[in-house]
């Protein structure tokens, strides 16, 4: 009978999908209908005149990320930008029973890296890869403290209602650094690792680590218990621990202790231009391992001695968590720079596109006027619009190039980026429509509707490209809004939930773009652009030659 519920279910998906295509279909029965049977019609493009100008972005929110940005990026075309995190963490439960004498053995912190397995060595142990991991791979020092202020849950300015939002410069208005707690772990020349992550446990018998196991790459640090700071977090010293109204739930914890804060910097040597990396903070926890007294037995010689056996405490990171993405002066310059001088009408001769708290360009198809069928000078939209019914539009594409002149590191430069319906915060319908998604390979999802970067011989990029047919035939069939774009980078063009920014209500953020720290400059369409440079946006469409 299940076998049989799901079989109806699946007809009833591909008969929905059937007609949807075929209400799709019934747009084009007009032009269709006139077409066939009619051997003289032709194919032929035209480009369309298109501006395209910076527009800078206010800080972003970075709450509720699907990964984080930990790190010192410097790009060699902007500058140097810095990503800290804080985050709350709470027990994965909270039936406690710590036994007699508790007593803290080791505590450790893994947060995993993004990673694929390359290989295996002699031994049969897997080879890693690690992925998104940007910038120069030089030191950088870490350091981890506890974090004393308090990350709420709901905005008190909307009475409660809505939820707090935590925007990219918290180190500004919070100040982090005013709310260091006990420092936990320090290094001065912490590198990402693409080994695999040791597991360690302490041997019931001998009382020694030992490894345990193997797992992905990770960040996998022991923390500092100074003055049994983690005794005393977990009330080891007093009486009936296990009663203590802070460990009672998860509201009580997160305000008694207030997490952790990730604090990086240059290295006190200097010279540095750091590393930048993306983990997964989703999967990551603090495994406190702890020891208490679980019988007594008597020796050869008469003696007592306490036995004490091993248990864990696992913090998991499911709390609130935001980056702080602070843009050295040189950043915030090249931006202003660019963002204060817009041409709204022509366009700009450069745009500047820089992930997080960055820039982006605004795209307006159809723009300004064009010279019609007759040699007259038209509305460049009213021209299009007075093609329906008489244009099938096959394809439309929209070229953007590269200034190689003004970016100075092809390592750097991104190799996706994305438009966006400034309007409605949403990718166009070719984003959605394309086939080639992948969710294990971001890299290469959903190129036939965004290209990746196209390089030239000496790999320096040369232009992106997108594919904007059915948006364009949404424009002219069915007479959609012609609604301004956004092009913006990416580190991953699968991440499209929006992210708020600060104190623009209706101004959203693709979080693949607050997550990538890498930035580009792109032609623009200012007339002072060579042609063979400028923008190009071109629509190719059938029409029969009797029109």
């Amino acid at each position: 009978m299940k076998k049989t519920i799901n079989l109806y279910k699946t007809i009833a998906a591909v008969g929905c999908l059937l007609l949807t295509v075929v209400a799709c279909e019934k747009d084009f029965s007009t032009i269709e209908s006139e077409i066939e049977g009619i051997k003289d019609f032709t194919t032929a493009g035209k480009v369309f005149p298109t501006v395209m100008y910076d527009k800078k972005l206010e800080p972003v929110q970075t709450n509720n990320l699907t990964s984080n940005l930990i790190g010192i990026y410097t790009d060699e075309t902007y500058g140097k930008t810095t990503a800290n995190v804080v985050s709350q963490v709470i027990p994965n439960n909270f039936s406690f029973d710590f036994g007699e004498d508790p007593k803290v053995e080791s505590v450790y912190l893994t947060v995993p890296y993004y990673s694929r397995i390359v290989g295996t060595d002699a031994n049969g142990n897997s080879i890693y890869a690690l992925d998104s991991i940007f910038g120069a791979n030089q030191n950088i020092k870490l350091s981890i403290y506890e974090n004393t202020y308090f990350l709420r849950d709901f905005d008190p300015g909307t009475d409660l209602t809505e939820a707090q939002k935590f925007y990219s410069n918290a180190n500004q208005t919070i100040n982090f650094d005013n709310y260091q707690g006990e420092l936990l772990y320090t290094s001065e020349s912490f590198l990402p690792d693409n080994s695999a992550t040791i597991i360690r446990a302490i041997n019931q018998e001998t009382g020694q680590l030992e490894e345990v196991g193997r797992g992905a790459p990770a960040m996998y640090l022991e923390l500092e218990n100074d003055n049994e700071y983690w005794d005393n977090l977990f009330f080891f010293n007093s009486l009936n621990p296990e009663a203590q109204p802070e460990l009672s739930n998860a509201n009580n914890f997160k305000n008694y202790f207030r997490g952790l804060y990730f604090k990086v910097e240059e290295p006190s040597a200097g010279g540095s231009q750091g590393n930048l990396s993306m983990l997964n903070f989703s999967q990551a926890n603090i495994v406190i391992t702890y020891s208490s007294i679980t019988r007594i037995v008597i020796d050869d010689s008469g003696n007592t001695e306490e036995v004490r056996d091993n248990a864990e405490i696992i913090l998991n990171f499911s709390g609130n968590r935001l980056n702080t993405i602070e843009n050295s002066n040189d950043v915030k310059n090249i931006i202003n720079t660019a963002t204060s001088n817009t041409d709204l009408e022509n366009g700009d001769t450069n745009v500047y596109l820089k992930g997080g708290e960055g820039s982006y360009g605004v795209i307006d198809l159809f723009s300004g006027n064009m010279i019609d069928d007759n040699g007259n000078s038209v509305s460049t939209v009213d021209y299009f619009k007075s093609k329906k019914g008489k244009w099938l539009i096959n394809e439309a594409n929209l070229t953007v190039y590269v200034n190689q002149s003004e970016v100075n590191n092809s390592d750097q430069e991104p190799e996706r980026v994305i438009i966006y319906d400034l309007k409605n915060n949403t990718p166009i319908v070719d984003y959605y429509l394309d086939p080639t998604i992948s969710t294990t390979d971001p890299l290469n999802s959903r190129i036939n509707y965004s290209e990746k970067l196209k390089r030239d011989s000496n790999d320096n990029g040369v232009r992106y490209k997108f594919r904007l047919t059915e948006h364009v035939s949404n424009i002219l069939l069915r007479d959609s809004t012609n609604l301004k774009l956004g092009v913006f980078v990416t580190t991953n063009i699968n991440l499209t939930q929006n992210a708020s920014v600060l104190n623009v209500p209706d101004e959203k953020v693709p979080t693949g773009s607050v997550l990538s720290p890498r930035g580009t400059v792109l032609h623009g369409s200012n007339p002072s652009v060579p042609d063979t440079k400028k923008m190009k946006f071109e629509i190719f469409y059938t029409e029969p030659t009797n029109n």
